[in-house]
């Protein structure tokens, strides 16, 4: 009898980082156009379909290493767990949530960065994803990097935990069908497992990641220090834009996510 052959530690910590930098890149476009709809000051204001690669540099940087520790973590919390097999979705929930908020200390930054350049929130002052990072340690110092750090923690763990426990329990099933025993599927099979799982959850979570832009677009003013509650943020814009405006951005956020997850679970299941 074969036995599942499980990635080590640094299999996963270099196909994680390979398979995060190339989806980011290769679809960076559609994140760009998805920004800008999510803008508070419409999509042409926010740039349109203009310099869609803004802020890519920051994408450089800060997708390899996010992408790494979320999958180190990830994939070795699964293993490790004490949850009995019944309670498999329960263990990758709390795998996915924890290694998601370990990542986000390294993704926020450069999320951040990228999101400001997106939208050029500063202006002819940052050109370039450096000049925006520059703008934001003179502004708001260290902390200034980590606005929007609860907003991302909000959207990502309901996403991830959606994400990940339909995308095992799609593998464990389609392996069934496919294949009859578990653990049998090929890579493209996987990776399309991984695309319906997080066009779903991506679909699902679009509000918490409207919040998180919002947030992130927040450009401090000494006049103004005070921000409402993320919760009270949602039904502000709710009131004052409708449910649409907590919707924007979905058909783009939707279509990378999904075609971005099948070459993403490719590259990972190829490795």
């Amino acid at each position: 009898m074969s036995s599942v052959k499980t990635p080590t530690f640094g299999q996963s910590l270099v196909a994680g980082g390979l398979a995060g930098t190339s989806v980011d890149l290769l679809f960076y476009p559609i994140d760009s156009i998805k920004t800008r709809l999510q803008s508070d000051h419409g999509f042409y204001k926010a740039g349109g379909f203009r310099g869609i690669y803004n802020g890519v540099g920051s994408v450089v940087v800060g997708s390899a290493p996010g992408a790494a520790v979320f999958f180190c973590i990830y994939d070795t919390l699964k293993r490790v767990l004490p949850t009995p097999p019944h309670l498999a979705p329960i263990n990758h929930m709390v795998s996915a949530s924890v290694a998601e908020v370990a990542a986000c200390l390294i993704r926020v930054p450069t999320e951040l960065i990228k999101t400001r350049s997106q939208t050029s929130s500063y202006g002819s002052l940052a050109s370039s994803s450096l000049a925006t990072a520059k703008l934001v340690w003179k502004t708001d110092g260290m902390r200034g990097f980590y606005r929007g750090f609860g907003t991302t923690v909000m959207r990502e763990i309901p996403f991830t935990s959606l994400q990940f426990s339909m995308y095992e329990f799609f593998k464990h099933h389609l392996s069934y069908v496919l294949h009859h025993k578990p653990s049998s599927l090929r890579p493209y099979e996987a990776s399309l497992c991984g695309s319906v799982a997080g066009g779903v959850a991506a679909a699902v979570t679009t509000p918490l990641d409207v919040l998180k832009t919002r947030v992130m677009l927040d450009l401090r003013d000494p006049t103004h220090p005070a921000y409402p509650s993320p919760l009270r943020r949602l039904g502000q814009i709710y009131v004052s834009e409708g449910v649409q405006a907590l919707f924007a951005g979905i058909v783009p956020r939707t279509l990378w996510i999904s075609a971005g997850g099948q070459y993403f679970w490719v590259c990972m299941n190829g490795l």
